[in-house]
């Protein structure tokens, strides 16, 4: 299992964040700047799902044909309360998941979101690579996030 711990810091109140993040016009924003192949973003309630699917052609040659030439991401999250989820990432098919949590905390005037989640992958030898990538795919994810964030959040 490995670890990923992301900080993004935005100029705005945990409302102004909160109704971003619980807007799909966002989050398919977001989804074209991290220019997956094809995606979608669902708002139902306190769930929050989106399933991308990415091309594994920047994948690395040892874990090619574990992940095949597409991934499929579904994320889901569940918002407990106005600033607080749990978060599930599946990769369809595959013997890997993230799971943890996203909170948002405002102070003067500035609301920060802390993105934990922990990563594993169940493939004998290799998971410990492929976990490595995982982790790196999502952080990679959570910066596109924070920067379309950031320029939604002066419109």
């Amino acid at each position: 299992m490995k670890k990923l711990t992301k900080t993004l810091t935005y100029d705005a109140s945990t409302d102004a964040v909160g109704a971003m993040l619980d807007d799909p016009a966002f989050r398919e924003e977001v989804l074209r700047r991290q220019r997956v192949v094809r995606g979608s973003a669902d708002v139902d309630g306190d769930v929050v799902r989106i399933e991308q699917v990415r091309s594994a052609g920047d994948v690395p040659s040892f874990a090619r044909s574990f992940v095949g030439e597409e991934i499929v991401v579904v994320q889901t999250e569940t918002w407990t309360s106005a600033t607080t989820a749990d978060v599930a990432i599946a990769i369809a098919g595959k013997p890997g998941e993230a799971s943890g949590t996203i909170g948002l905390t405002e102070s003067g005037g500035r609301t920060t979101q802390q993105v934990d989640l922990a990563v594993t992958v169940r493939v004998p030898l290799l998971g410990g690579r492929i976990e490595t990538m995982v982790v790196d795919l999502l952080g990679h994810a959570l910066d596109v996030e924070h920067r379309v964030g950031q320029e939604w959040l002066t419109r």
